[in-house]
């Protein structure tokens, strides 16, 4: 019958439970993904990350956080502040990706186009230090739905 530490004898090490790495090391180059979520209309600019899941919020800024003026709320400047105030919030809280979603109003009566603070916000995130993933557009697109207003005749100029 053979000796139970057989290995050790002949000079190779075998490895014990505690010298496996920990999670804490591990996570020091993964690379943790989070969702921002971007709503930019010409009225405002608002901005959410969630976890991968989308289920658990990080962190949520938009424009009349930043800026005292309902005129100012959509403008790329104050979209940049947010974001670079929402990738501190992130980067504090171990997030350092994310899969960006933009969102115009779109729908029956809203522009399809996603206002002046959503490229200018996602140039900050990314210059802020969070990796960026997919940017994905989300507007919602109608399909058939309720009847346009105006009349039969249409908007008449």
């Amino acid at each position: 019958m053979a000796k139970p530490h057989a290995q050790e004898e002949a000079g190779t090490a075998t490895l014990e439970v505690g010298d496996a790495p920990t999670p804490q090391e591990h996570k020091s180059n993964q690379t943790r993904w989070g969702i921002c979520h971007i709503f930019s209309s010409y009225n405002n600019t608002i901005m959410h990350v969630t976890d991968i899941t989308g289920s658990e919020t990080i962190g949520v800024v938009s424009g009349g956080q930043i800026v005292k003026s309902d005129r100012l709320e959509s403008s790329p400047t104050t979209a940049m502040s947010g974001a670079r105030k929402l990738a501190e919030i992130c980067l504090d809280k171990g997030i350092t990706g994310v899969h960006i979603r933009i969102r115009a109003p779109g729908g029956h009566n809203g522009p399809m186009n996603p206002g002046p603070g959503a490229q200018a916000a996602v140039r900050a995130l990314s210059r802020r230090g969070l990796r960026i993933g997919l940017i994905e557009d989300v507007t919602p697109i109608p399909h058939g739905g309720c009847r346009k207003k105006g009349g039969k005749r249409g908007r008449r100029v």
